[in-house]
């Protein structure tokens, strides 16, 4: 018998992630490993080096544009209804994955939040696109932009490790567990 799967916007249907849910996850996934990449690369970027501000200004327009998305994401979390771990995932898996996603969300909100801390330090407004520009609240001194910088550099790297940790989680579940945890995003 041929079932046909539907995409629904407002809810996560039977086992499966709704479009909505799906749609976030797979943008936030595509974003966040381009800037953990780009945050990476710009590392190794001398400050007169052609790319360095254009990954820099790329760098702050994409975090900003997952911190938007991860509230959104949030506050869809809360409101629709989840479809249910497979049952074959023991106790301790869907406390860690529980735990994982968690601190996901954290690290989505926390790094683009030290973001804008470290690029409006000098009480300079973060430039967008299309002449938009995101104010400097809070202009810090010196030692203080160097402990937030150190803070996201640490959440970058946990997050980094959070998301190997998460692609490798599904990929077991997929071709060991053989359950359906990673067909429910697809």
């Amino acid at each position: 018998m041929h079932t046909h799967r539907t995409l629904s916007w407002r809810g996560n249907p039977g086992q499966g992630f709704g479009a909505l849910s799906k749609g976030l996850h797979w943008t936030l996934a595509v974003l966040m490993i381009g800037l953990i990449w780009l945050g990476w690369y710009m590392t190794g970027l001398d400050y007169y080096d052609r790319w360095y501000h254009a990954s820099l200004w790329m760098h702050r327009v994409l975090g900003i544009i997952v911190l938007v998305l991860a509230i959104m994401a949030l506050g869809w979390r809360l409101v629709s209804r989840r479809p249910g771990m497979a049952p074959t995932i023991r106790c301790w898996e869907r406390i860690a994955a529980r735990t994982a996603h968690a601190t996901l969300y954290v690290m989505m909100v926390a790094l683009p939040v030290v973001g804008y801390l470290i690029s409006t330090s000098a009480g300079d407004p973060v430039p967008m696109f299309g002449g938009l520009e995101i104010p400097a609240w809070i202009a810090v001194n010196e030692e203080a932009r160097n402990t937030v910088v150190a803070v996201h550099y640490y959440l970058a790297y946990t997050t980094a490790f959070l998301v190997v940790v998460h692609i490798l989680a599904a990929l077991k579940h997929h071709f060991i567990d053989r359950d359906d945890t990673l067909r429910g995003m697809l």
